[in-house]
């Protein structure tokens, strides 16, 4: 999978989303708990937005000072006894990956949840060398098995299926002949998998941060899978976007204790892990080796552009969370690995116009993610940069450019302006019909999801006027 998800166009993966009542339901629930926990986690925590304020600044001084803190980063893993490879693209990220599963004749990949490797389709080149790759995290697990649908939300990728629904697929693929009881199915799962990490030649895992000091790699997971594998493969590979570092366990504490409390409205997720080189001599447990994967991918031209507060995101779905769009049309209608806002904001700087020009729109603008980032990331802002950019591009539909170019030639003359009322609310009268207009008038999209009230055949204006006198 790669960070393009569906084919099918925007408007129709909407129709599709928004008739599937159990996916807004059970977002809808999700959402309304998951806010609920972050704004409890954060209460209890205290001075919440002074806790923002550092967070904040954190990341923007990794940023300012980027080129150094990774070359530090690249120096102690390397001291620490691992190899670092700094990929400029996907596909020198995949070819590095594949070599290794080449040298290593592997048959079995185990892997921990990662969205960088979603991004750049990680899966499907280690496949090709006839080498199986397992999903350990349960969510990425029910999915793969499905073999159906991509990840719906940033944390919890199988939102978008009930227990039902992840029983029967069990049931057809895995043999699973139990009930939809949740833990039941974990348990089933639990143990089905088990011989996969005894069995892996690799274990790879993303990075939620890493500490530039110490050449430390950390995972944030609710699930002991990433501990098993990283620790039961011979050899761990680590893939991070370049954006992912603090510059010490200082820091770290700060910014973990902003992505759990926003992620899962927990002081701190299930498990913490903090991974420094491959196993020494005198330990047993632990991998023989370590690489770690550094990915640009285009986040060099993100941090030079009007779009660099993007990279201060700590992938905890809080925007997500609280998003009124995502709220009815779900992770799917994105067409990316990256959905909500996070995801309308970024898959058109990594992924280009051509294929994500439609998500700045999938957007309100009410500013709720503003308030609810940890790293005050101005989401709604930069997606307005995005339509400014598409606009000013002439990337917007011909028609939509030439209505708002007439609107704005006639609203800068204030006689025009006023006899172009007059005669439209006339013309309206005539023509709307059932709250639609028989064709639409250039801002199609405008036009299509709104129900125009009934026209009286007066402007505005007109009647101001005629109330005033």
């Amino acid at each position: 999978m790669s960070m393009k998800t569906s084919n099918i166009k925007f408007k129709d993966r909407l129709d599709v989303q928004m008739k599937d009542d159990f996916m807004r339901k059970s977002v809808a629930n999700a959402q309304e708990r998951m806010f609920t926990n972050r704004a409890k986690a954060a209460e209890k925590l205290g001075n919440w937005e002074q806790w923002r304020e550092m967070g904040m600044d954190i990341r923007n001084h990794v940023l300012e000072n980027l080129d150094y803190y990774l070359h530090q980063l690249s120096e102690n893993v390397q001291k620490n006894g691992g190899h670092v490879f700094f990929a400029r693209t996907a596909e020198e990220a995949t070819d590095y990956v594949e070599n290794i599963v080449k040298q290593k004749n592997a048959k079995k990949v185990v892997k921990s949840k990662s969205m960088v490797t979603e991004e750049i389709g990680l899966n499907k080149i280690i496949e090709r060398n006839e080498c199986e790759v397992v999903e350990t995290d349960l969510g990425e697990y029910i999915l793969q098995v499905d073999d159906c649908d991509p990840p719906s939300h940033i944390v919890v990728p199988a939102l978008h299926k009930n227990r039902m629904q992840i029983r029967d697929v069990f049931k057809d693929k895995i043999g699973y002949d139990g009930s939809d009881d949740p833990e039941e199915l974990t348990r089933y799962v639990r143990n089905y998998i088990r011989h996969d990490f005894l069995e892996a030649d690799i274990g790879i895992t993303g990075c939620n941060f890493a500490v530039a000091e110490s050449g430390t790699v950390t995972l944030v997971t609710n699930e002991g899978n990433a501990r098993l594998a990283t620790s039961l493969p011979k050899t761990h590979i680590a893939v991070m976007g370049m954006e992912r570092i603090v510059p010490s366990f200082e820091e770290l504490d700060i910014v973990v204790s902003l992505l759990c409390r926003s992620a899962v409205g927990l002081p701190l997720t299930g498990y913490v892990t903090a991974l420094t080189g491959p196993r020494e001599d005198e330990h047993c447990d632990g991998p023989e080796e370590f690489h770690l994967v550094i990915i640009d991918n285009g986040r060099s031209d993100i941090l030079g552009s009007e779009f660099r507060d993007i990279l201060r995101c700590v992938r905890c779905a809080a925007c997500v969370n609280t998003c009124p769009a995502y709220r009815h049309i779900g992770g799917q209608s994105y067409g990316s690995i990256y959905s909500g806002p996070i995801g309308a904001v970024l898959s058109p700087l990594l992924g280009g116009y051509d294929d994500f020009k439609d998500l700045p729109y999938a957007c309100s603008l009410c500013r709720a993610c503003h308030d609810v980032c940890p790293v005050k990331i101005p989401l709604s802002d930069l997606l307005l940069k995005h339509r400014q950019k598409m606009a000013e591009s002439k990337q917007t539909p011909l028609m939509e450019r030439a209505t708002v170019g007439a609107f704005n030639f006639i609203n800068a003359r204030p006689l025009l302006w006023d006899t172009t009322v007059k005669v439209g609310a006339t013309v309206a009268s005539g023509l709307i019909r059932n709250g639609k207009l028989p064709v639409n008038v250039g801002v199609s999209a405008w036009t299509e999801s709104r129900d125009l009230p009934d026209p009286d055949g007066q402007s505005f204006r007109s009647w101001f006027k005629n109330r005033k006198g």
